[in-house]
């Protein structure tokens, strides 16, 4: 059986509230297993023994039935997640935040980074496979000039940030 990872968008914000215990017993009952959800913010890891599209819409359309909002996800092989984490390209520092932005469309990851004209004393960005890699100074992760791309309207359906520390509780 598989092992994924539904990174959901938007969770705990802006008015959709969705408990983990809520969220964990969704997953249960369409017959995924080993579920367990990491902090508050839509991470849920599972098995699965399905095609990933089949899976997205399922899992996207459950939290839609259910929770009653437009609900997407990115879904990511558990087994890539290593990988991701461990290829951050920029050092770790007690002053910065290291995020990984997911990407469910490589043309919209493409996209955010074209013409992007970024101060690199401020912030970092490098394109992985699937991902983009950020680091910021702490405290400026909704005003750099990549955070203001990254939340545009045109990229909210196929693209969601994780803070590497979370990413590592999901391993």
């Amino acid at each position: 059986m598989a092992r994924w990872i539904a990174l959901l968008r938007g969770v705990n914000v802006n008015g959709i509230t969705i408990r983990s215990a809520d969220l964990r017993a969704l997953f249960t009952e369409r017959g995924y297993t080993d579920v367990r959800t990491v902090l508050a913010s839509g991470n849920v890891v599972f098995g699965a023994d399905a095609e990933p599209g089949r899976l997205k819409a399922d899992v996207e359309q459950a939290l839609r039935d259910r929770f009653g909002y437009d609900a997407w996800i990115v879904l990511v092989p558990h087994d890539d997640l290593a990988a991701i984490v461990d290829g951050f390209p920029f050092p770790s520092a007690p002053d910065r935040h290291d995020y990984v932005l997911f990407g469910s469309d490589d043309a919209a990851l493409d996209d955010l980074l074209a013409d992007l004209d970024l101060d690199p004393a401020v912030e970092r960005v490098e394109r992985g496979p699937g991902v983009v890699y950020w680091s910021c100074p702490k405290g400026s992760s909704t005003d750099t000039t990549f955070a203001k791309r990254a939340g545009a309207a045109r990229f909210r359906r196929t693209t969601t940030t994780r803070n590497a520390n979370t990413l590592r509780k999901l391993l």
